[in-house]
């Protein structure tokens, strides 16, 4: 039985609508909402200020730039799979049309390790600045219950990150419409108070507090590049909806390539205002947007970022949730995880048990891992799957010359090339931790695939090959 197995684009798309299908509701609107919703959040609010501080200075807005163009270049890449395949699983099902069975399944294991390990890192980051909202009330945790498992600093659990992961989970299960509006409401309060800190911090930029402009050098720009990517992820989780869409090939692209050029916009802005008001040595901090607006005493503006900091964090949230369960849903489909995750209720038209299980074991992970061991890992899970990505859309032009393409990649191969050479560069500027613990993952996912998903493949149905299992 062939590893690199794979399933034909056909295939793929009968299958999409067999039994308790998933309810197409979504349009070009909702997915550049879900995209703004996930791109937009713990990367301004939080991760802003360590990447200035600790690699790349003022020359933040650099980082952020060399990160949004290895996003633009995958991004074409996404697009024209999302709106030629539309079909739940985004990276994974893409693979499987193109690499074959294993590597599929290897994107597939990377893509829960990206989706579970950044919805747990925003669920740290909403806490902080839900308790520093509480805090201006007069409130105040226990200090056991405030952040992860960490007995030198008092603190055994994050409360609230449960909390807010259970909650989104329940507004998951009520359909994808429902979740839709919620995350359209928080995407236009948060962009209307990060245009409130232009508009008023822009007023308050000094300019020699972009002197030196790149005092990390070069590699602290590249450095910083990889630590905000995690910014970025939003574009990528937009493709797991695809098969909930209506008229994908038209609006798929829309949705990834609109939310990633607005957002891009806003992280250029926000950084160069940012460095500019604090001086950058001075950013590493846990909320370094509204530090900088107490430092210029602009506190009541400084209040609204706590707001618009926590409906953005809690629609990154939902969207990395979304995106998890919709994943789930697609590898559980083709056979290579246990059943219960491809099951849709009839009546909400949504994956349930899945929903709940992924919502429980993300509130679990969200309330003992602290926050600042996580980033990484989901950058270089992000960029593994961008690469992989970039790669099949050049197979898919070899093998599927005729396959009706309502978008297509310019400048193939170029662009495909350069989303390839500008992810890899970025994923080697991370620690060599991060590839260990990488590794390590993917090792634990080659034994889940040869003792459960090779056996339960339902290409082996398709294929008569049952029997043939080693």
């Amino acid at each position: 039985m062939s590893l690199f197995r794979k399933k034909s684009i056909d295939a793929l798309m009968s299958e999409s609508g067999k039994g308790a299908a998933l309810k197409k509701e979504l349009g070009a609107f909702d997915l550049t909402m879900l995209g703004i919703g996930a791109i937009i959040g713990t990367g301004i609010f939080v991760l802003t200020g360590v990447a200035a501080a600790e690699h790349a200075g003022p020359a933040l807005v650099l980082s952020f730039i060399l990160s949004g163009l290895a996003c633009v270049f995958a991004a074409l890449c996404y697009a024209e799979f999302a709106s030629s395949v539309p079909v739940s699983g985004s990276a994974y099902t893409y693979s499987y049309a193109t690499f074959g069975e294993l590597i599929a399944w290897m994107l597939g294991w990377d893509l829960i390790l990206e989706y579970g390990v950044a919805a747990s890192a925003v669920a740290a980051g909403w806490s902080g600045y839900f308790q520093g909202l509480l805090a201006g009330f007069g409130i105040e945790l226990p200090k056991a219950l405030t952040s992860a498992y960490d007995p030198a600093n008092g603190t055994f659990i994050d409360v609230p990150a449960i909390v807010i992961v259970l909650l989104i989970t329940f507004l998951l299960t009520q359909g994808v419409r429902k979740s839709a509006r919620f995350n359209a409401v928080m995407v236009f309060i948060k962009v209307a108070v990060i245009l409130l800190f232009i508009a008023v911090g822009v007023w308050y930029v000094k300019p020699e507090n972009w002197t030196p402009f790149m005092p990390f050098g070069f590699s602290g720009v590249a450095a910083g590049a990889a630590t905000v990517f995690f910014a970025y992820l939003g574009f990528d989780a937009v493709s797991t909806a695809a098969e909930e869409v209506r008229n994908p090939q038209r609006n798929m692209p829309i949705g990834i390539i609109a939310s990633l050029a607005i957002c891009t916009l806003l992280y250029i802005a926000v950084s160069l205002i940012l460095t500019g008001i604090v001086p950058y040595d001075q950013l590493g901090v846990k909320n370094p947007v509204a530090f900088a607006l107490n430092y210029i005493e602009q506190d009541w503006v400084a209040g609204f970022i706590s707001l618009g900091a926590i409906t953005g964090i809690t629609t990154v949230l939902l969207v990395m949730l979304y995106a998890q369960t919709r994943l789930f849903y697609a590898i559980s489909r083709d056979g290579l995880l246990p059943s219960l995750f491809a099951k849709v209720s009839e009546r909400k038209q949504v994956p349930l048990v899945n929903s709940w299980v992924t919502g429980i074991a993300v509130s679990i992970f969200a309330g003992v891992i602290p926050l600042n061991k996580l980033a990484h890992l989901t950058n270089i899970g992000t960029l593994f799957a961008f690469t992989t990505v970039a790669i099949g859309i050049l197979i898919l032009r070899k093998t599927e010359p005729n396959l009706k393409r309502s978008f297509m990649v310019p400048f193939v191969p170029v662009i495909p090339l350069l989303a390839v050479a500008f992810c890899t560069y970025l994923a080697l500027q991370l620690p060599a931790t991060t590839w260990l613990s990488f590794g390590g993952w993917l090792a634990v996912g080659l034994v889940i695939y040869f003792l459960y998903g090779r056996k339960h493949s339902k290409l082996n149905e398709a294929n008569g090959e049952q029997k043939q299992v080693s």
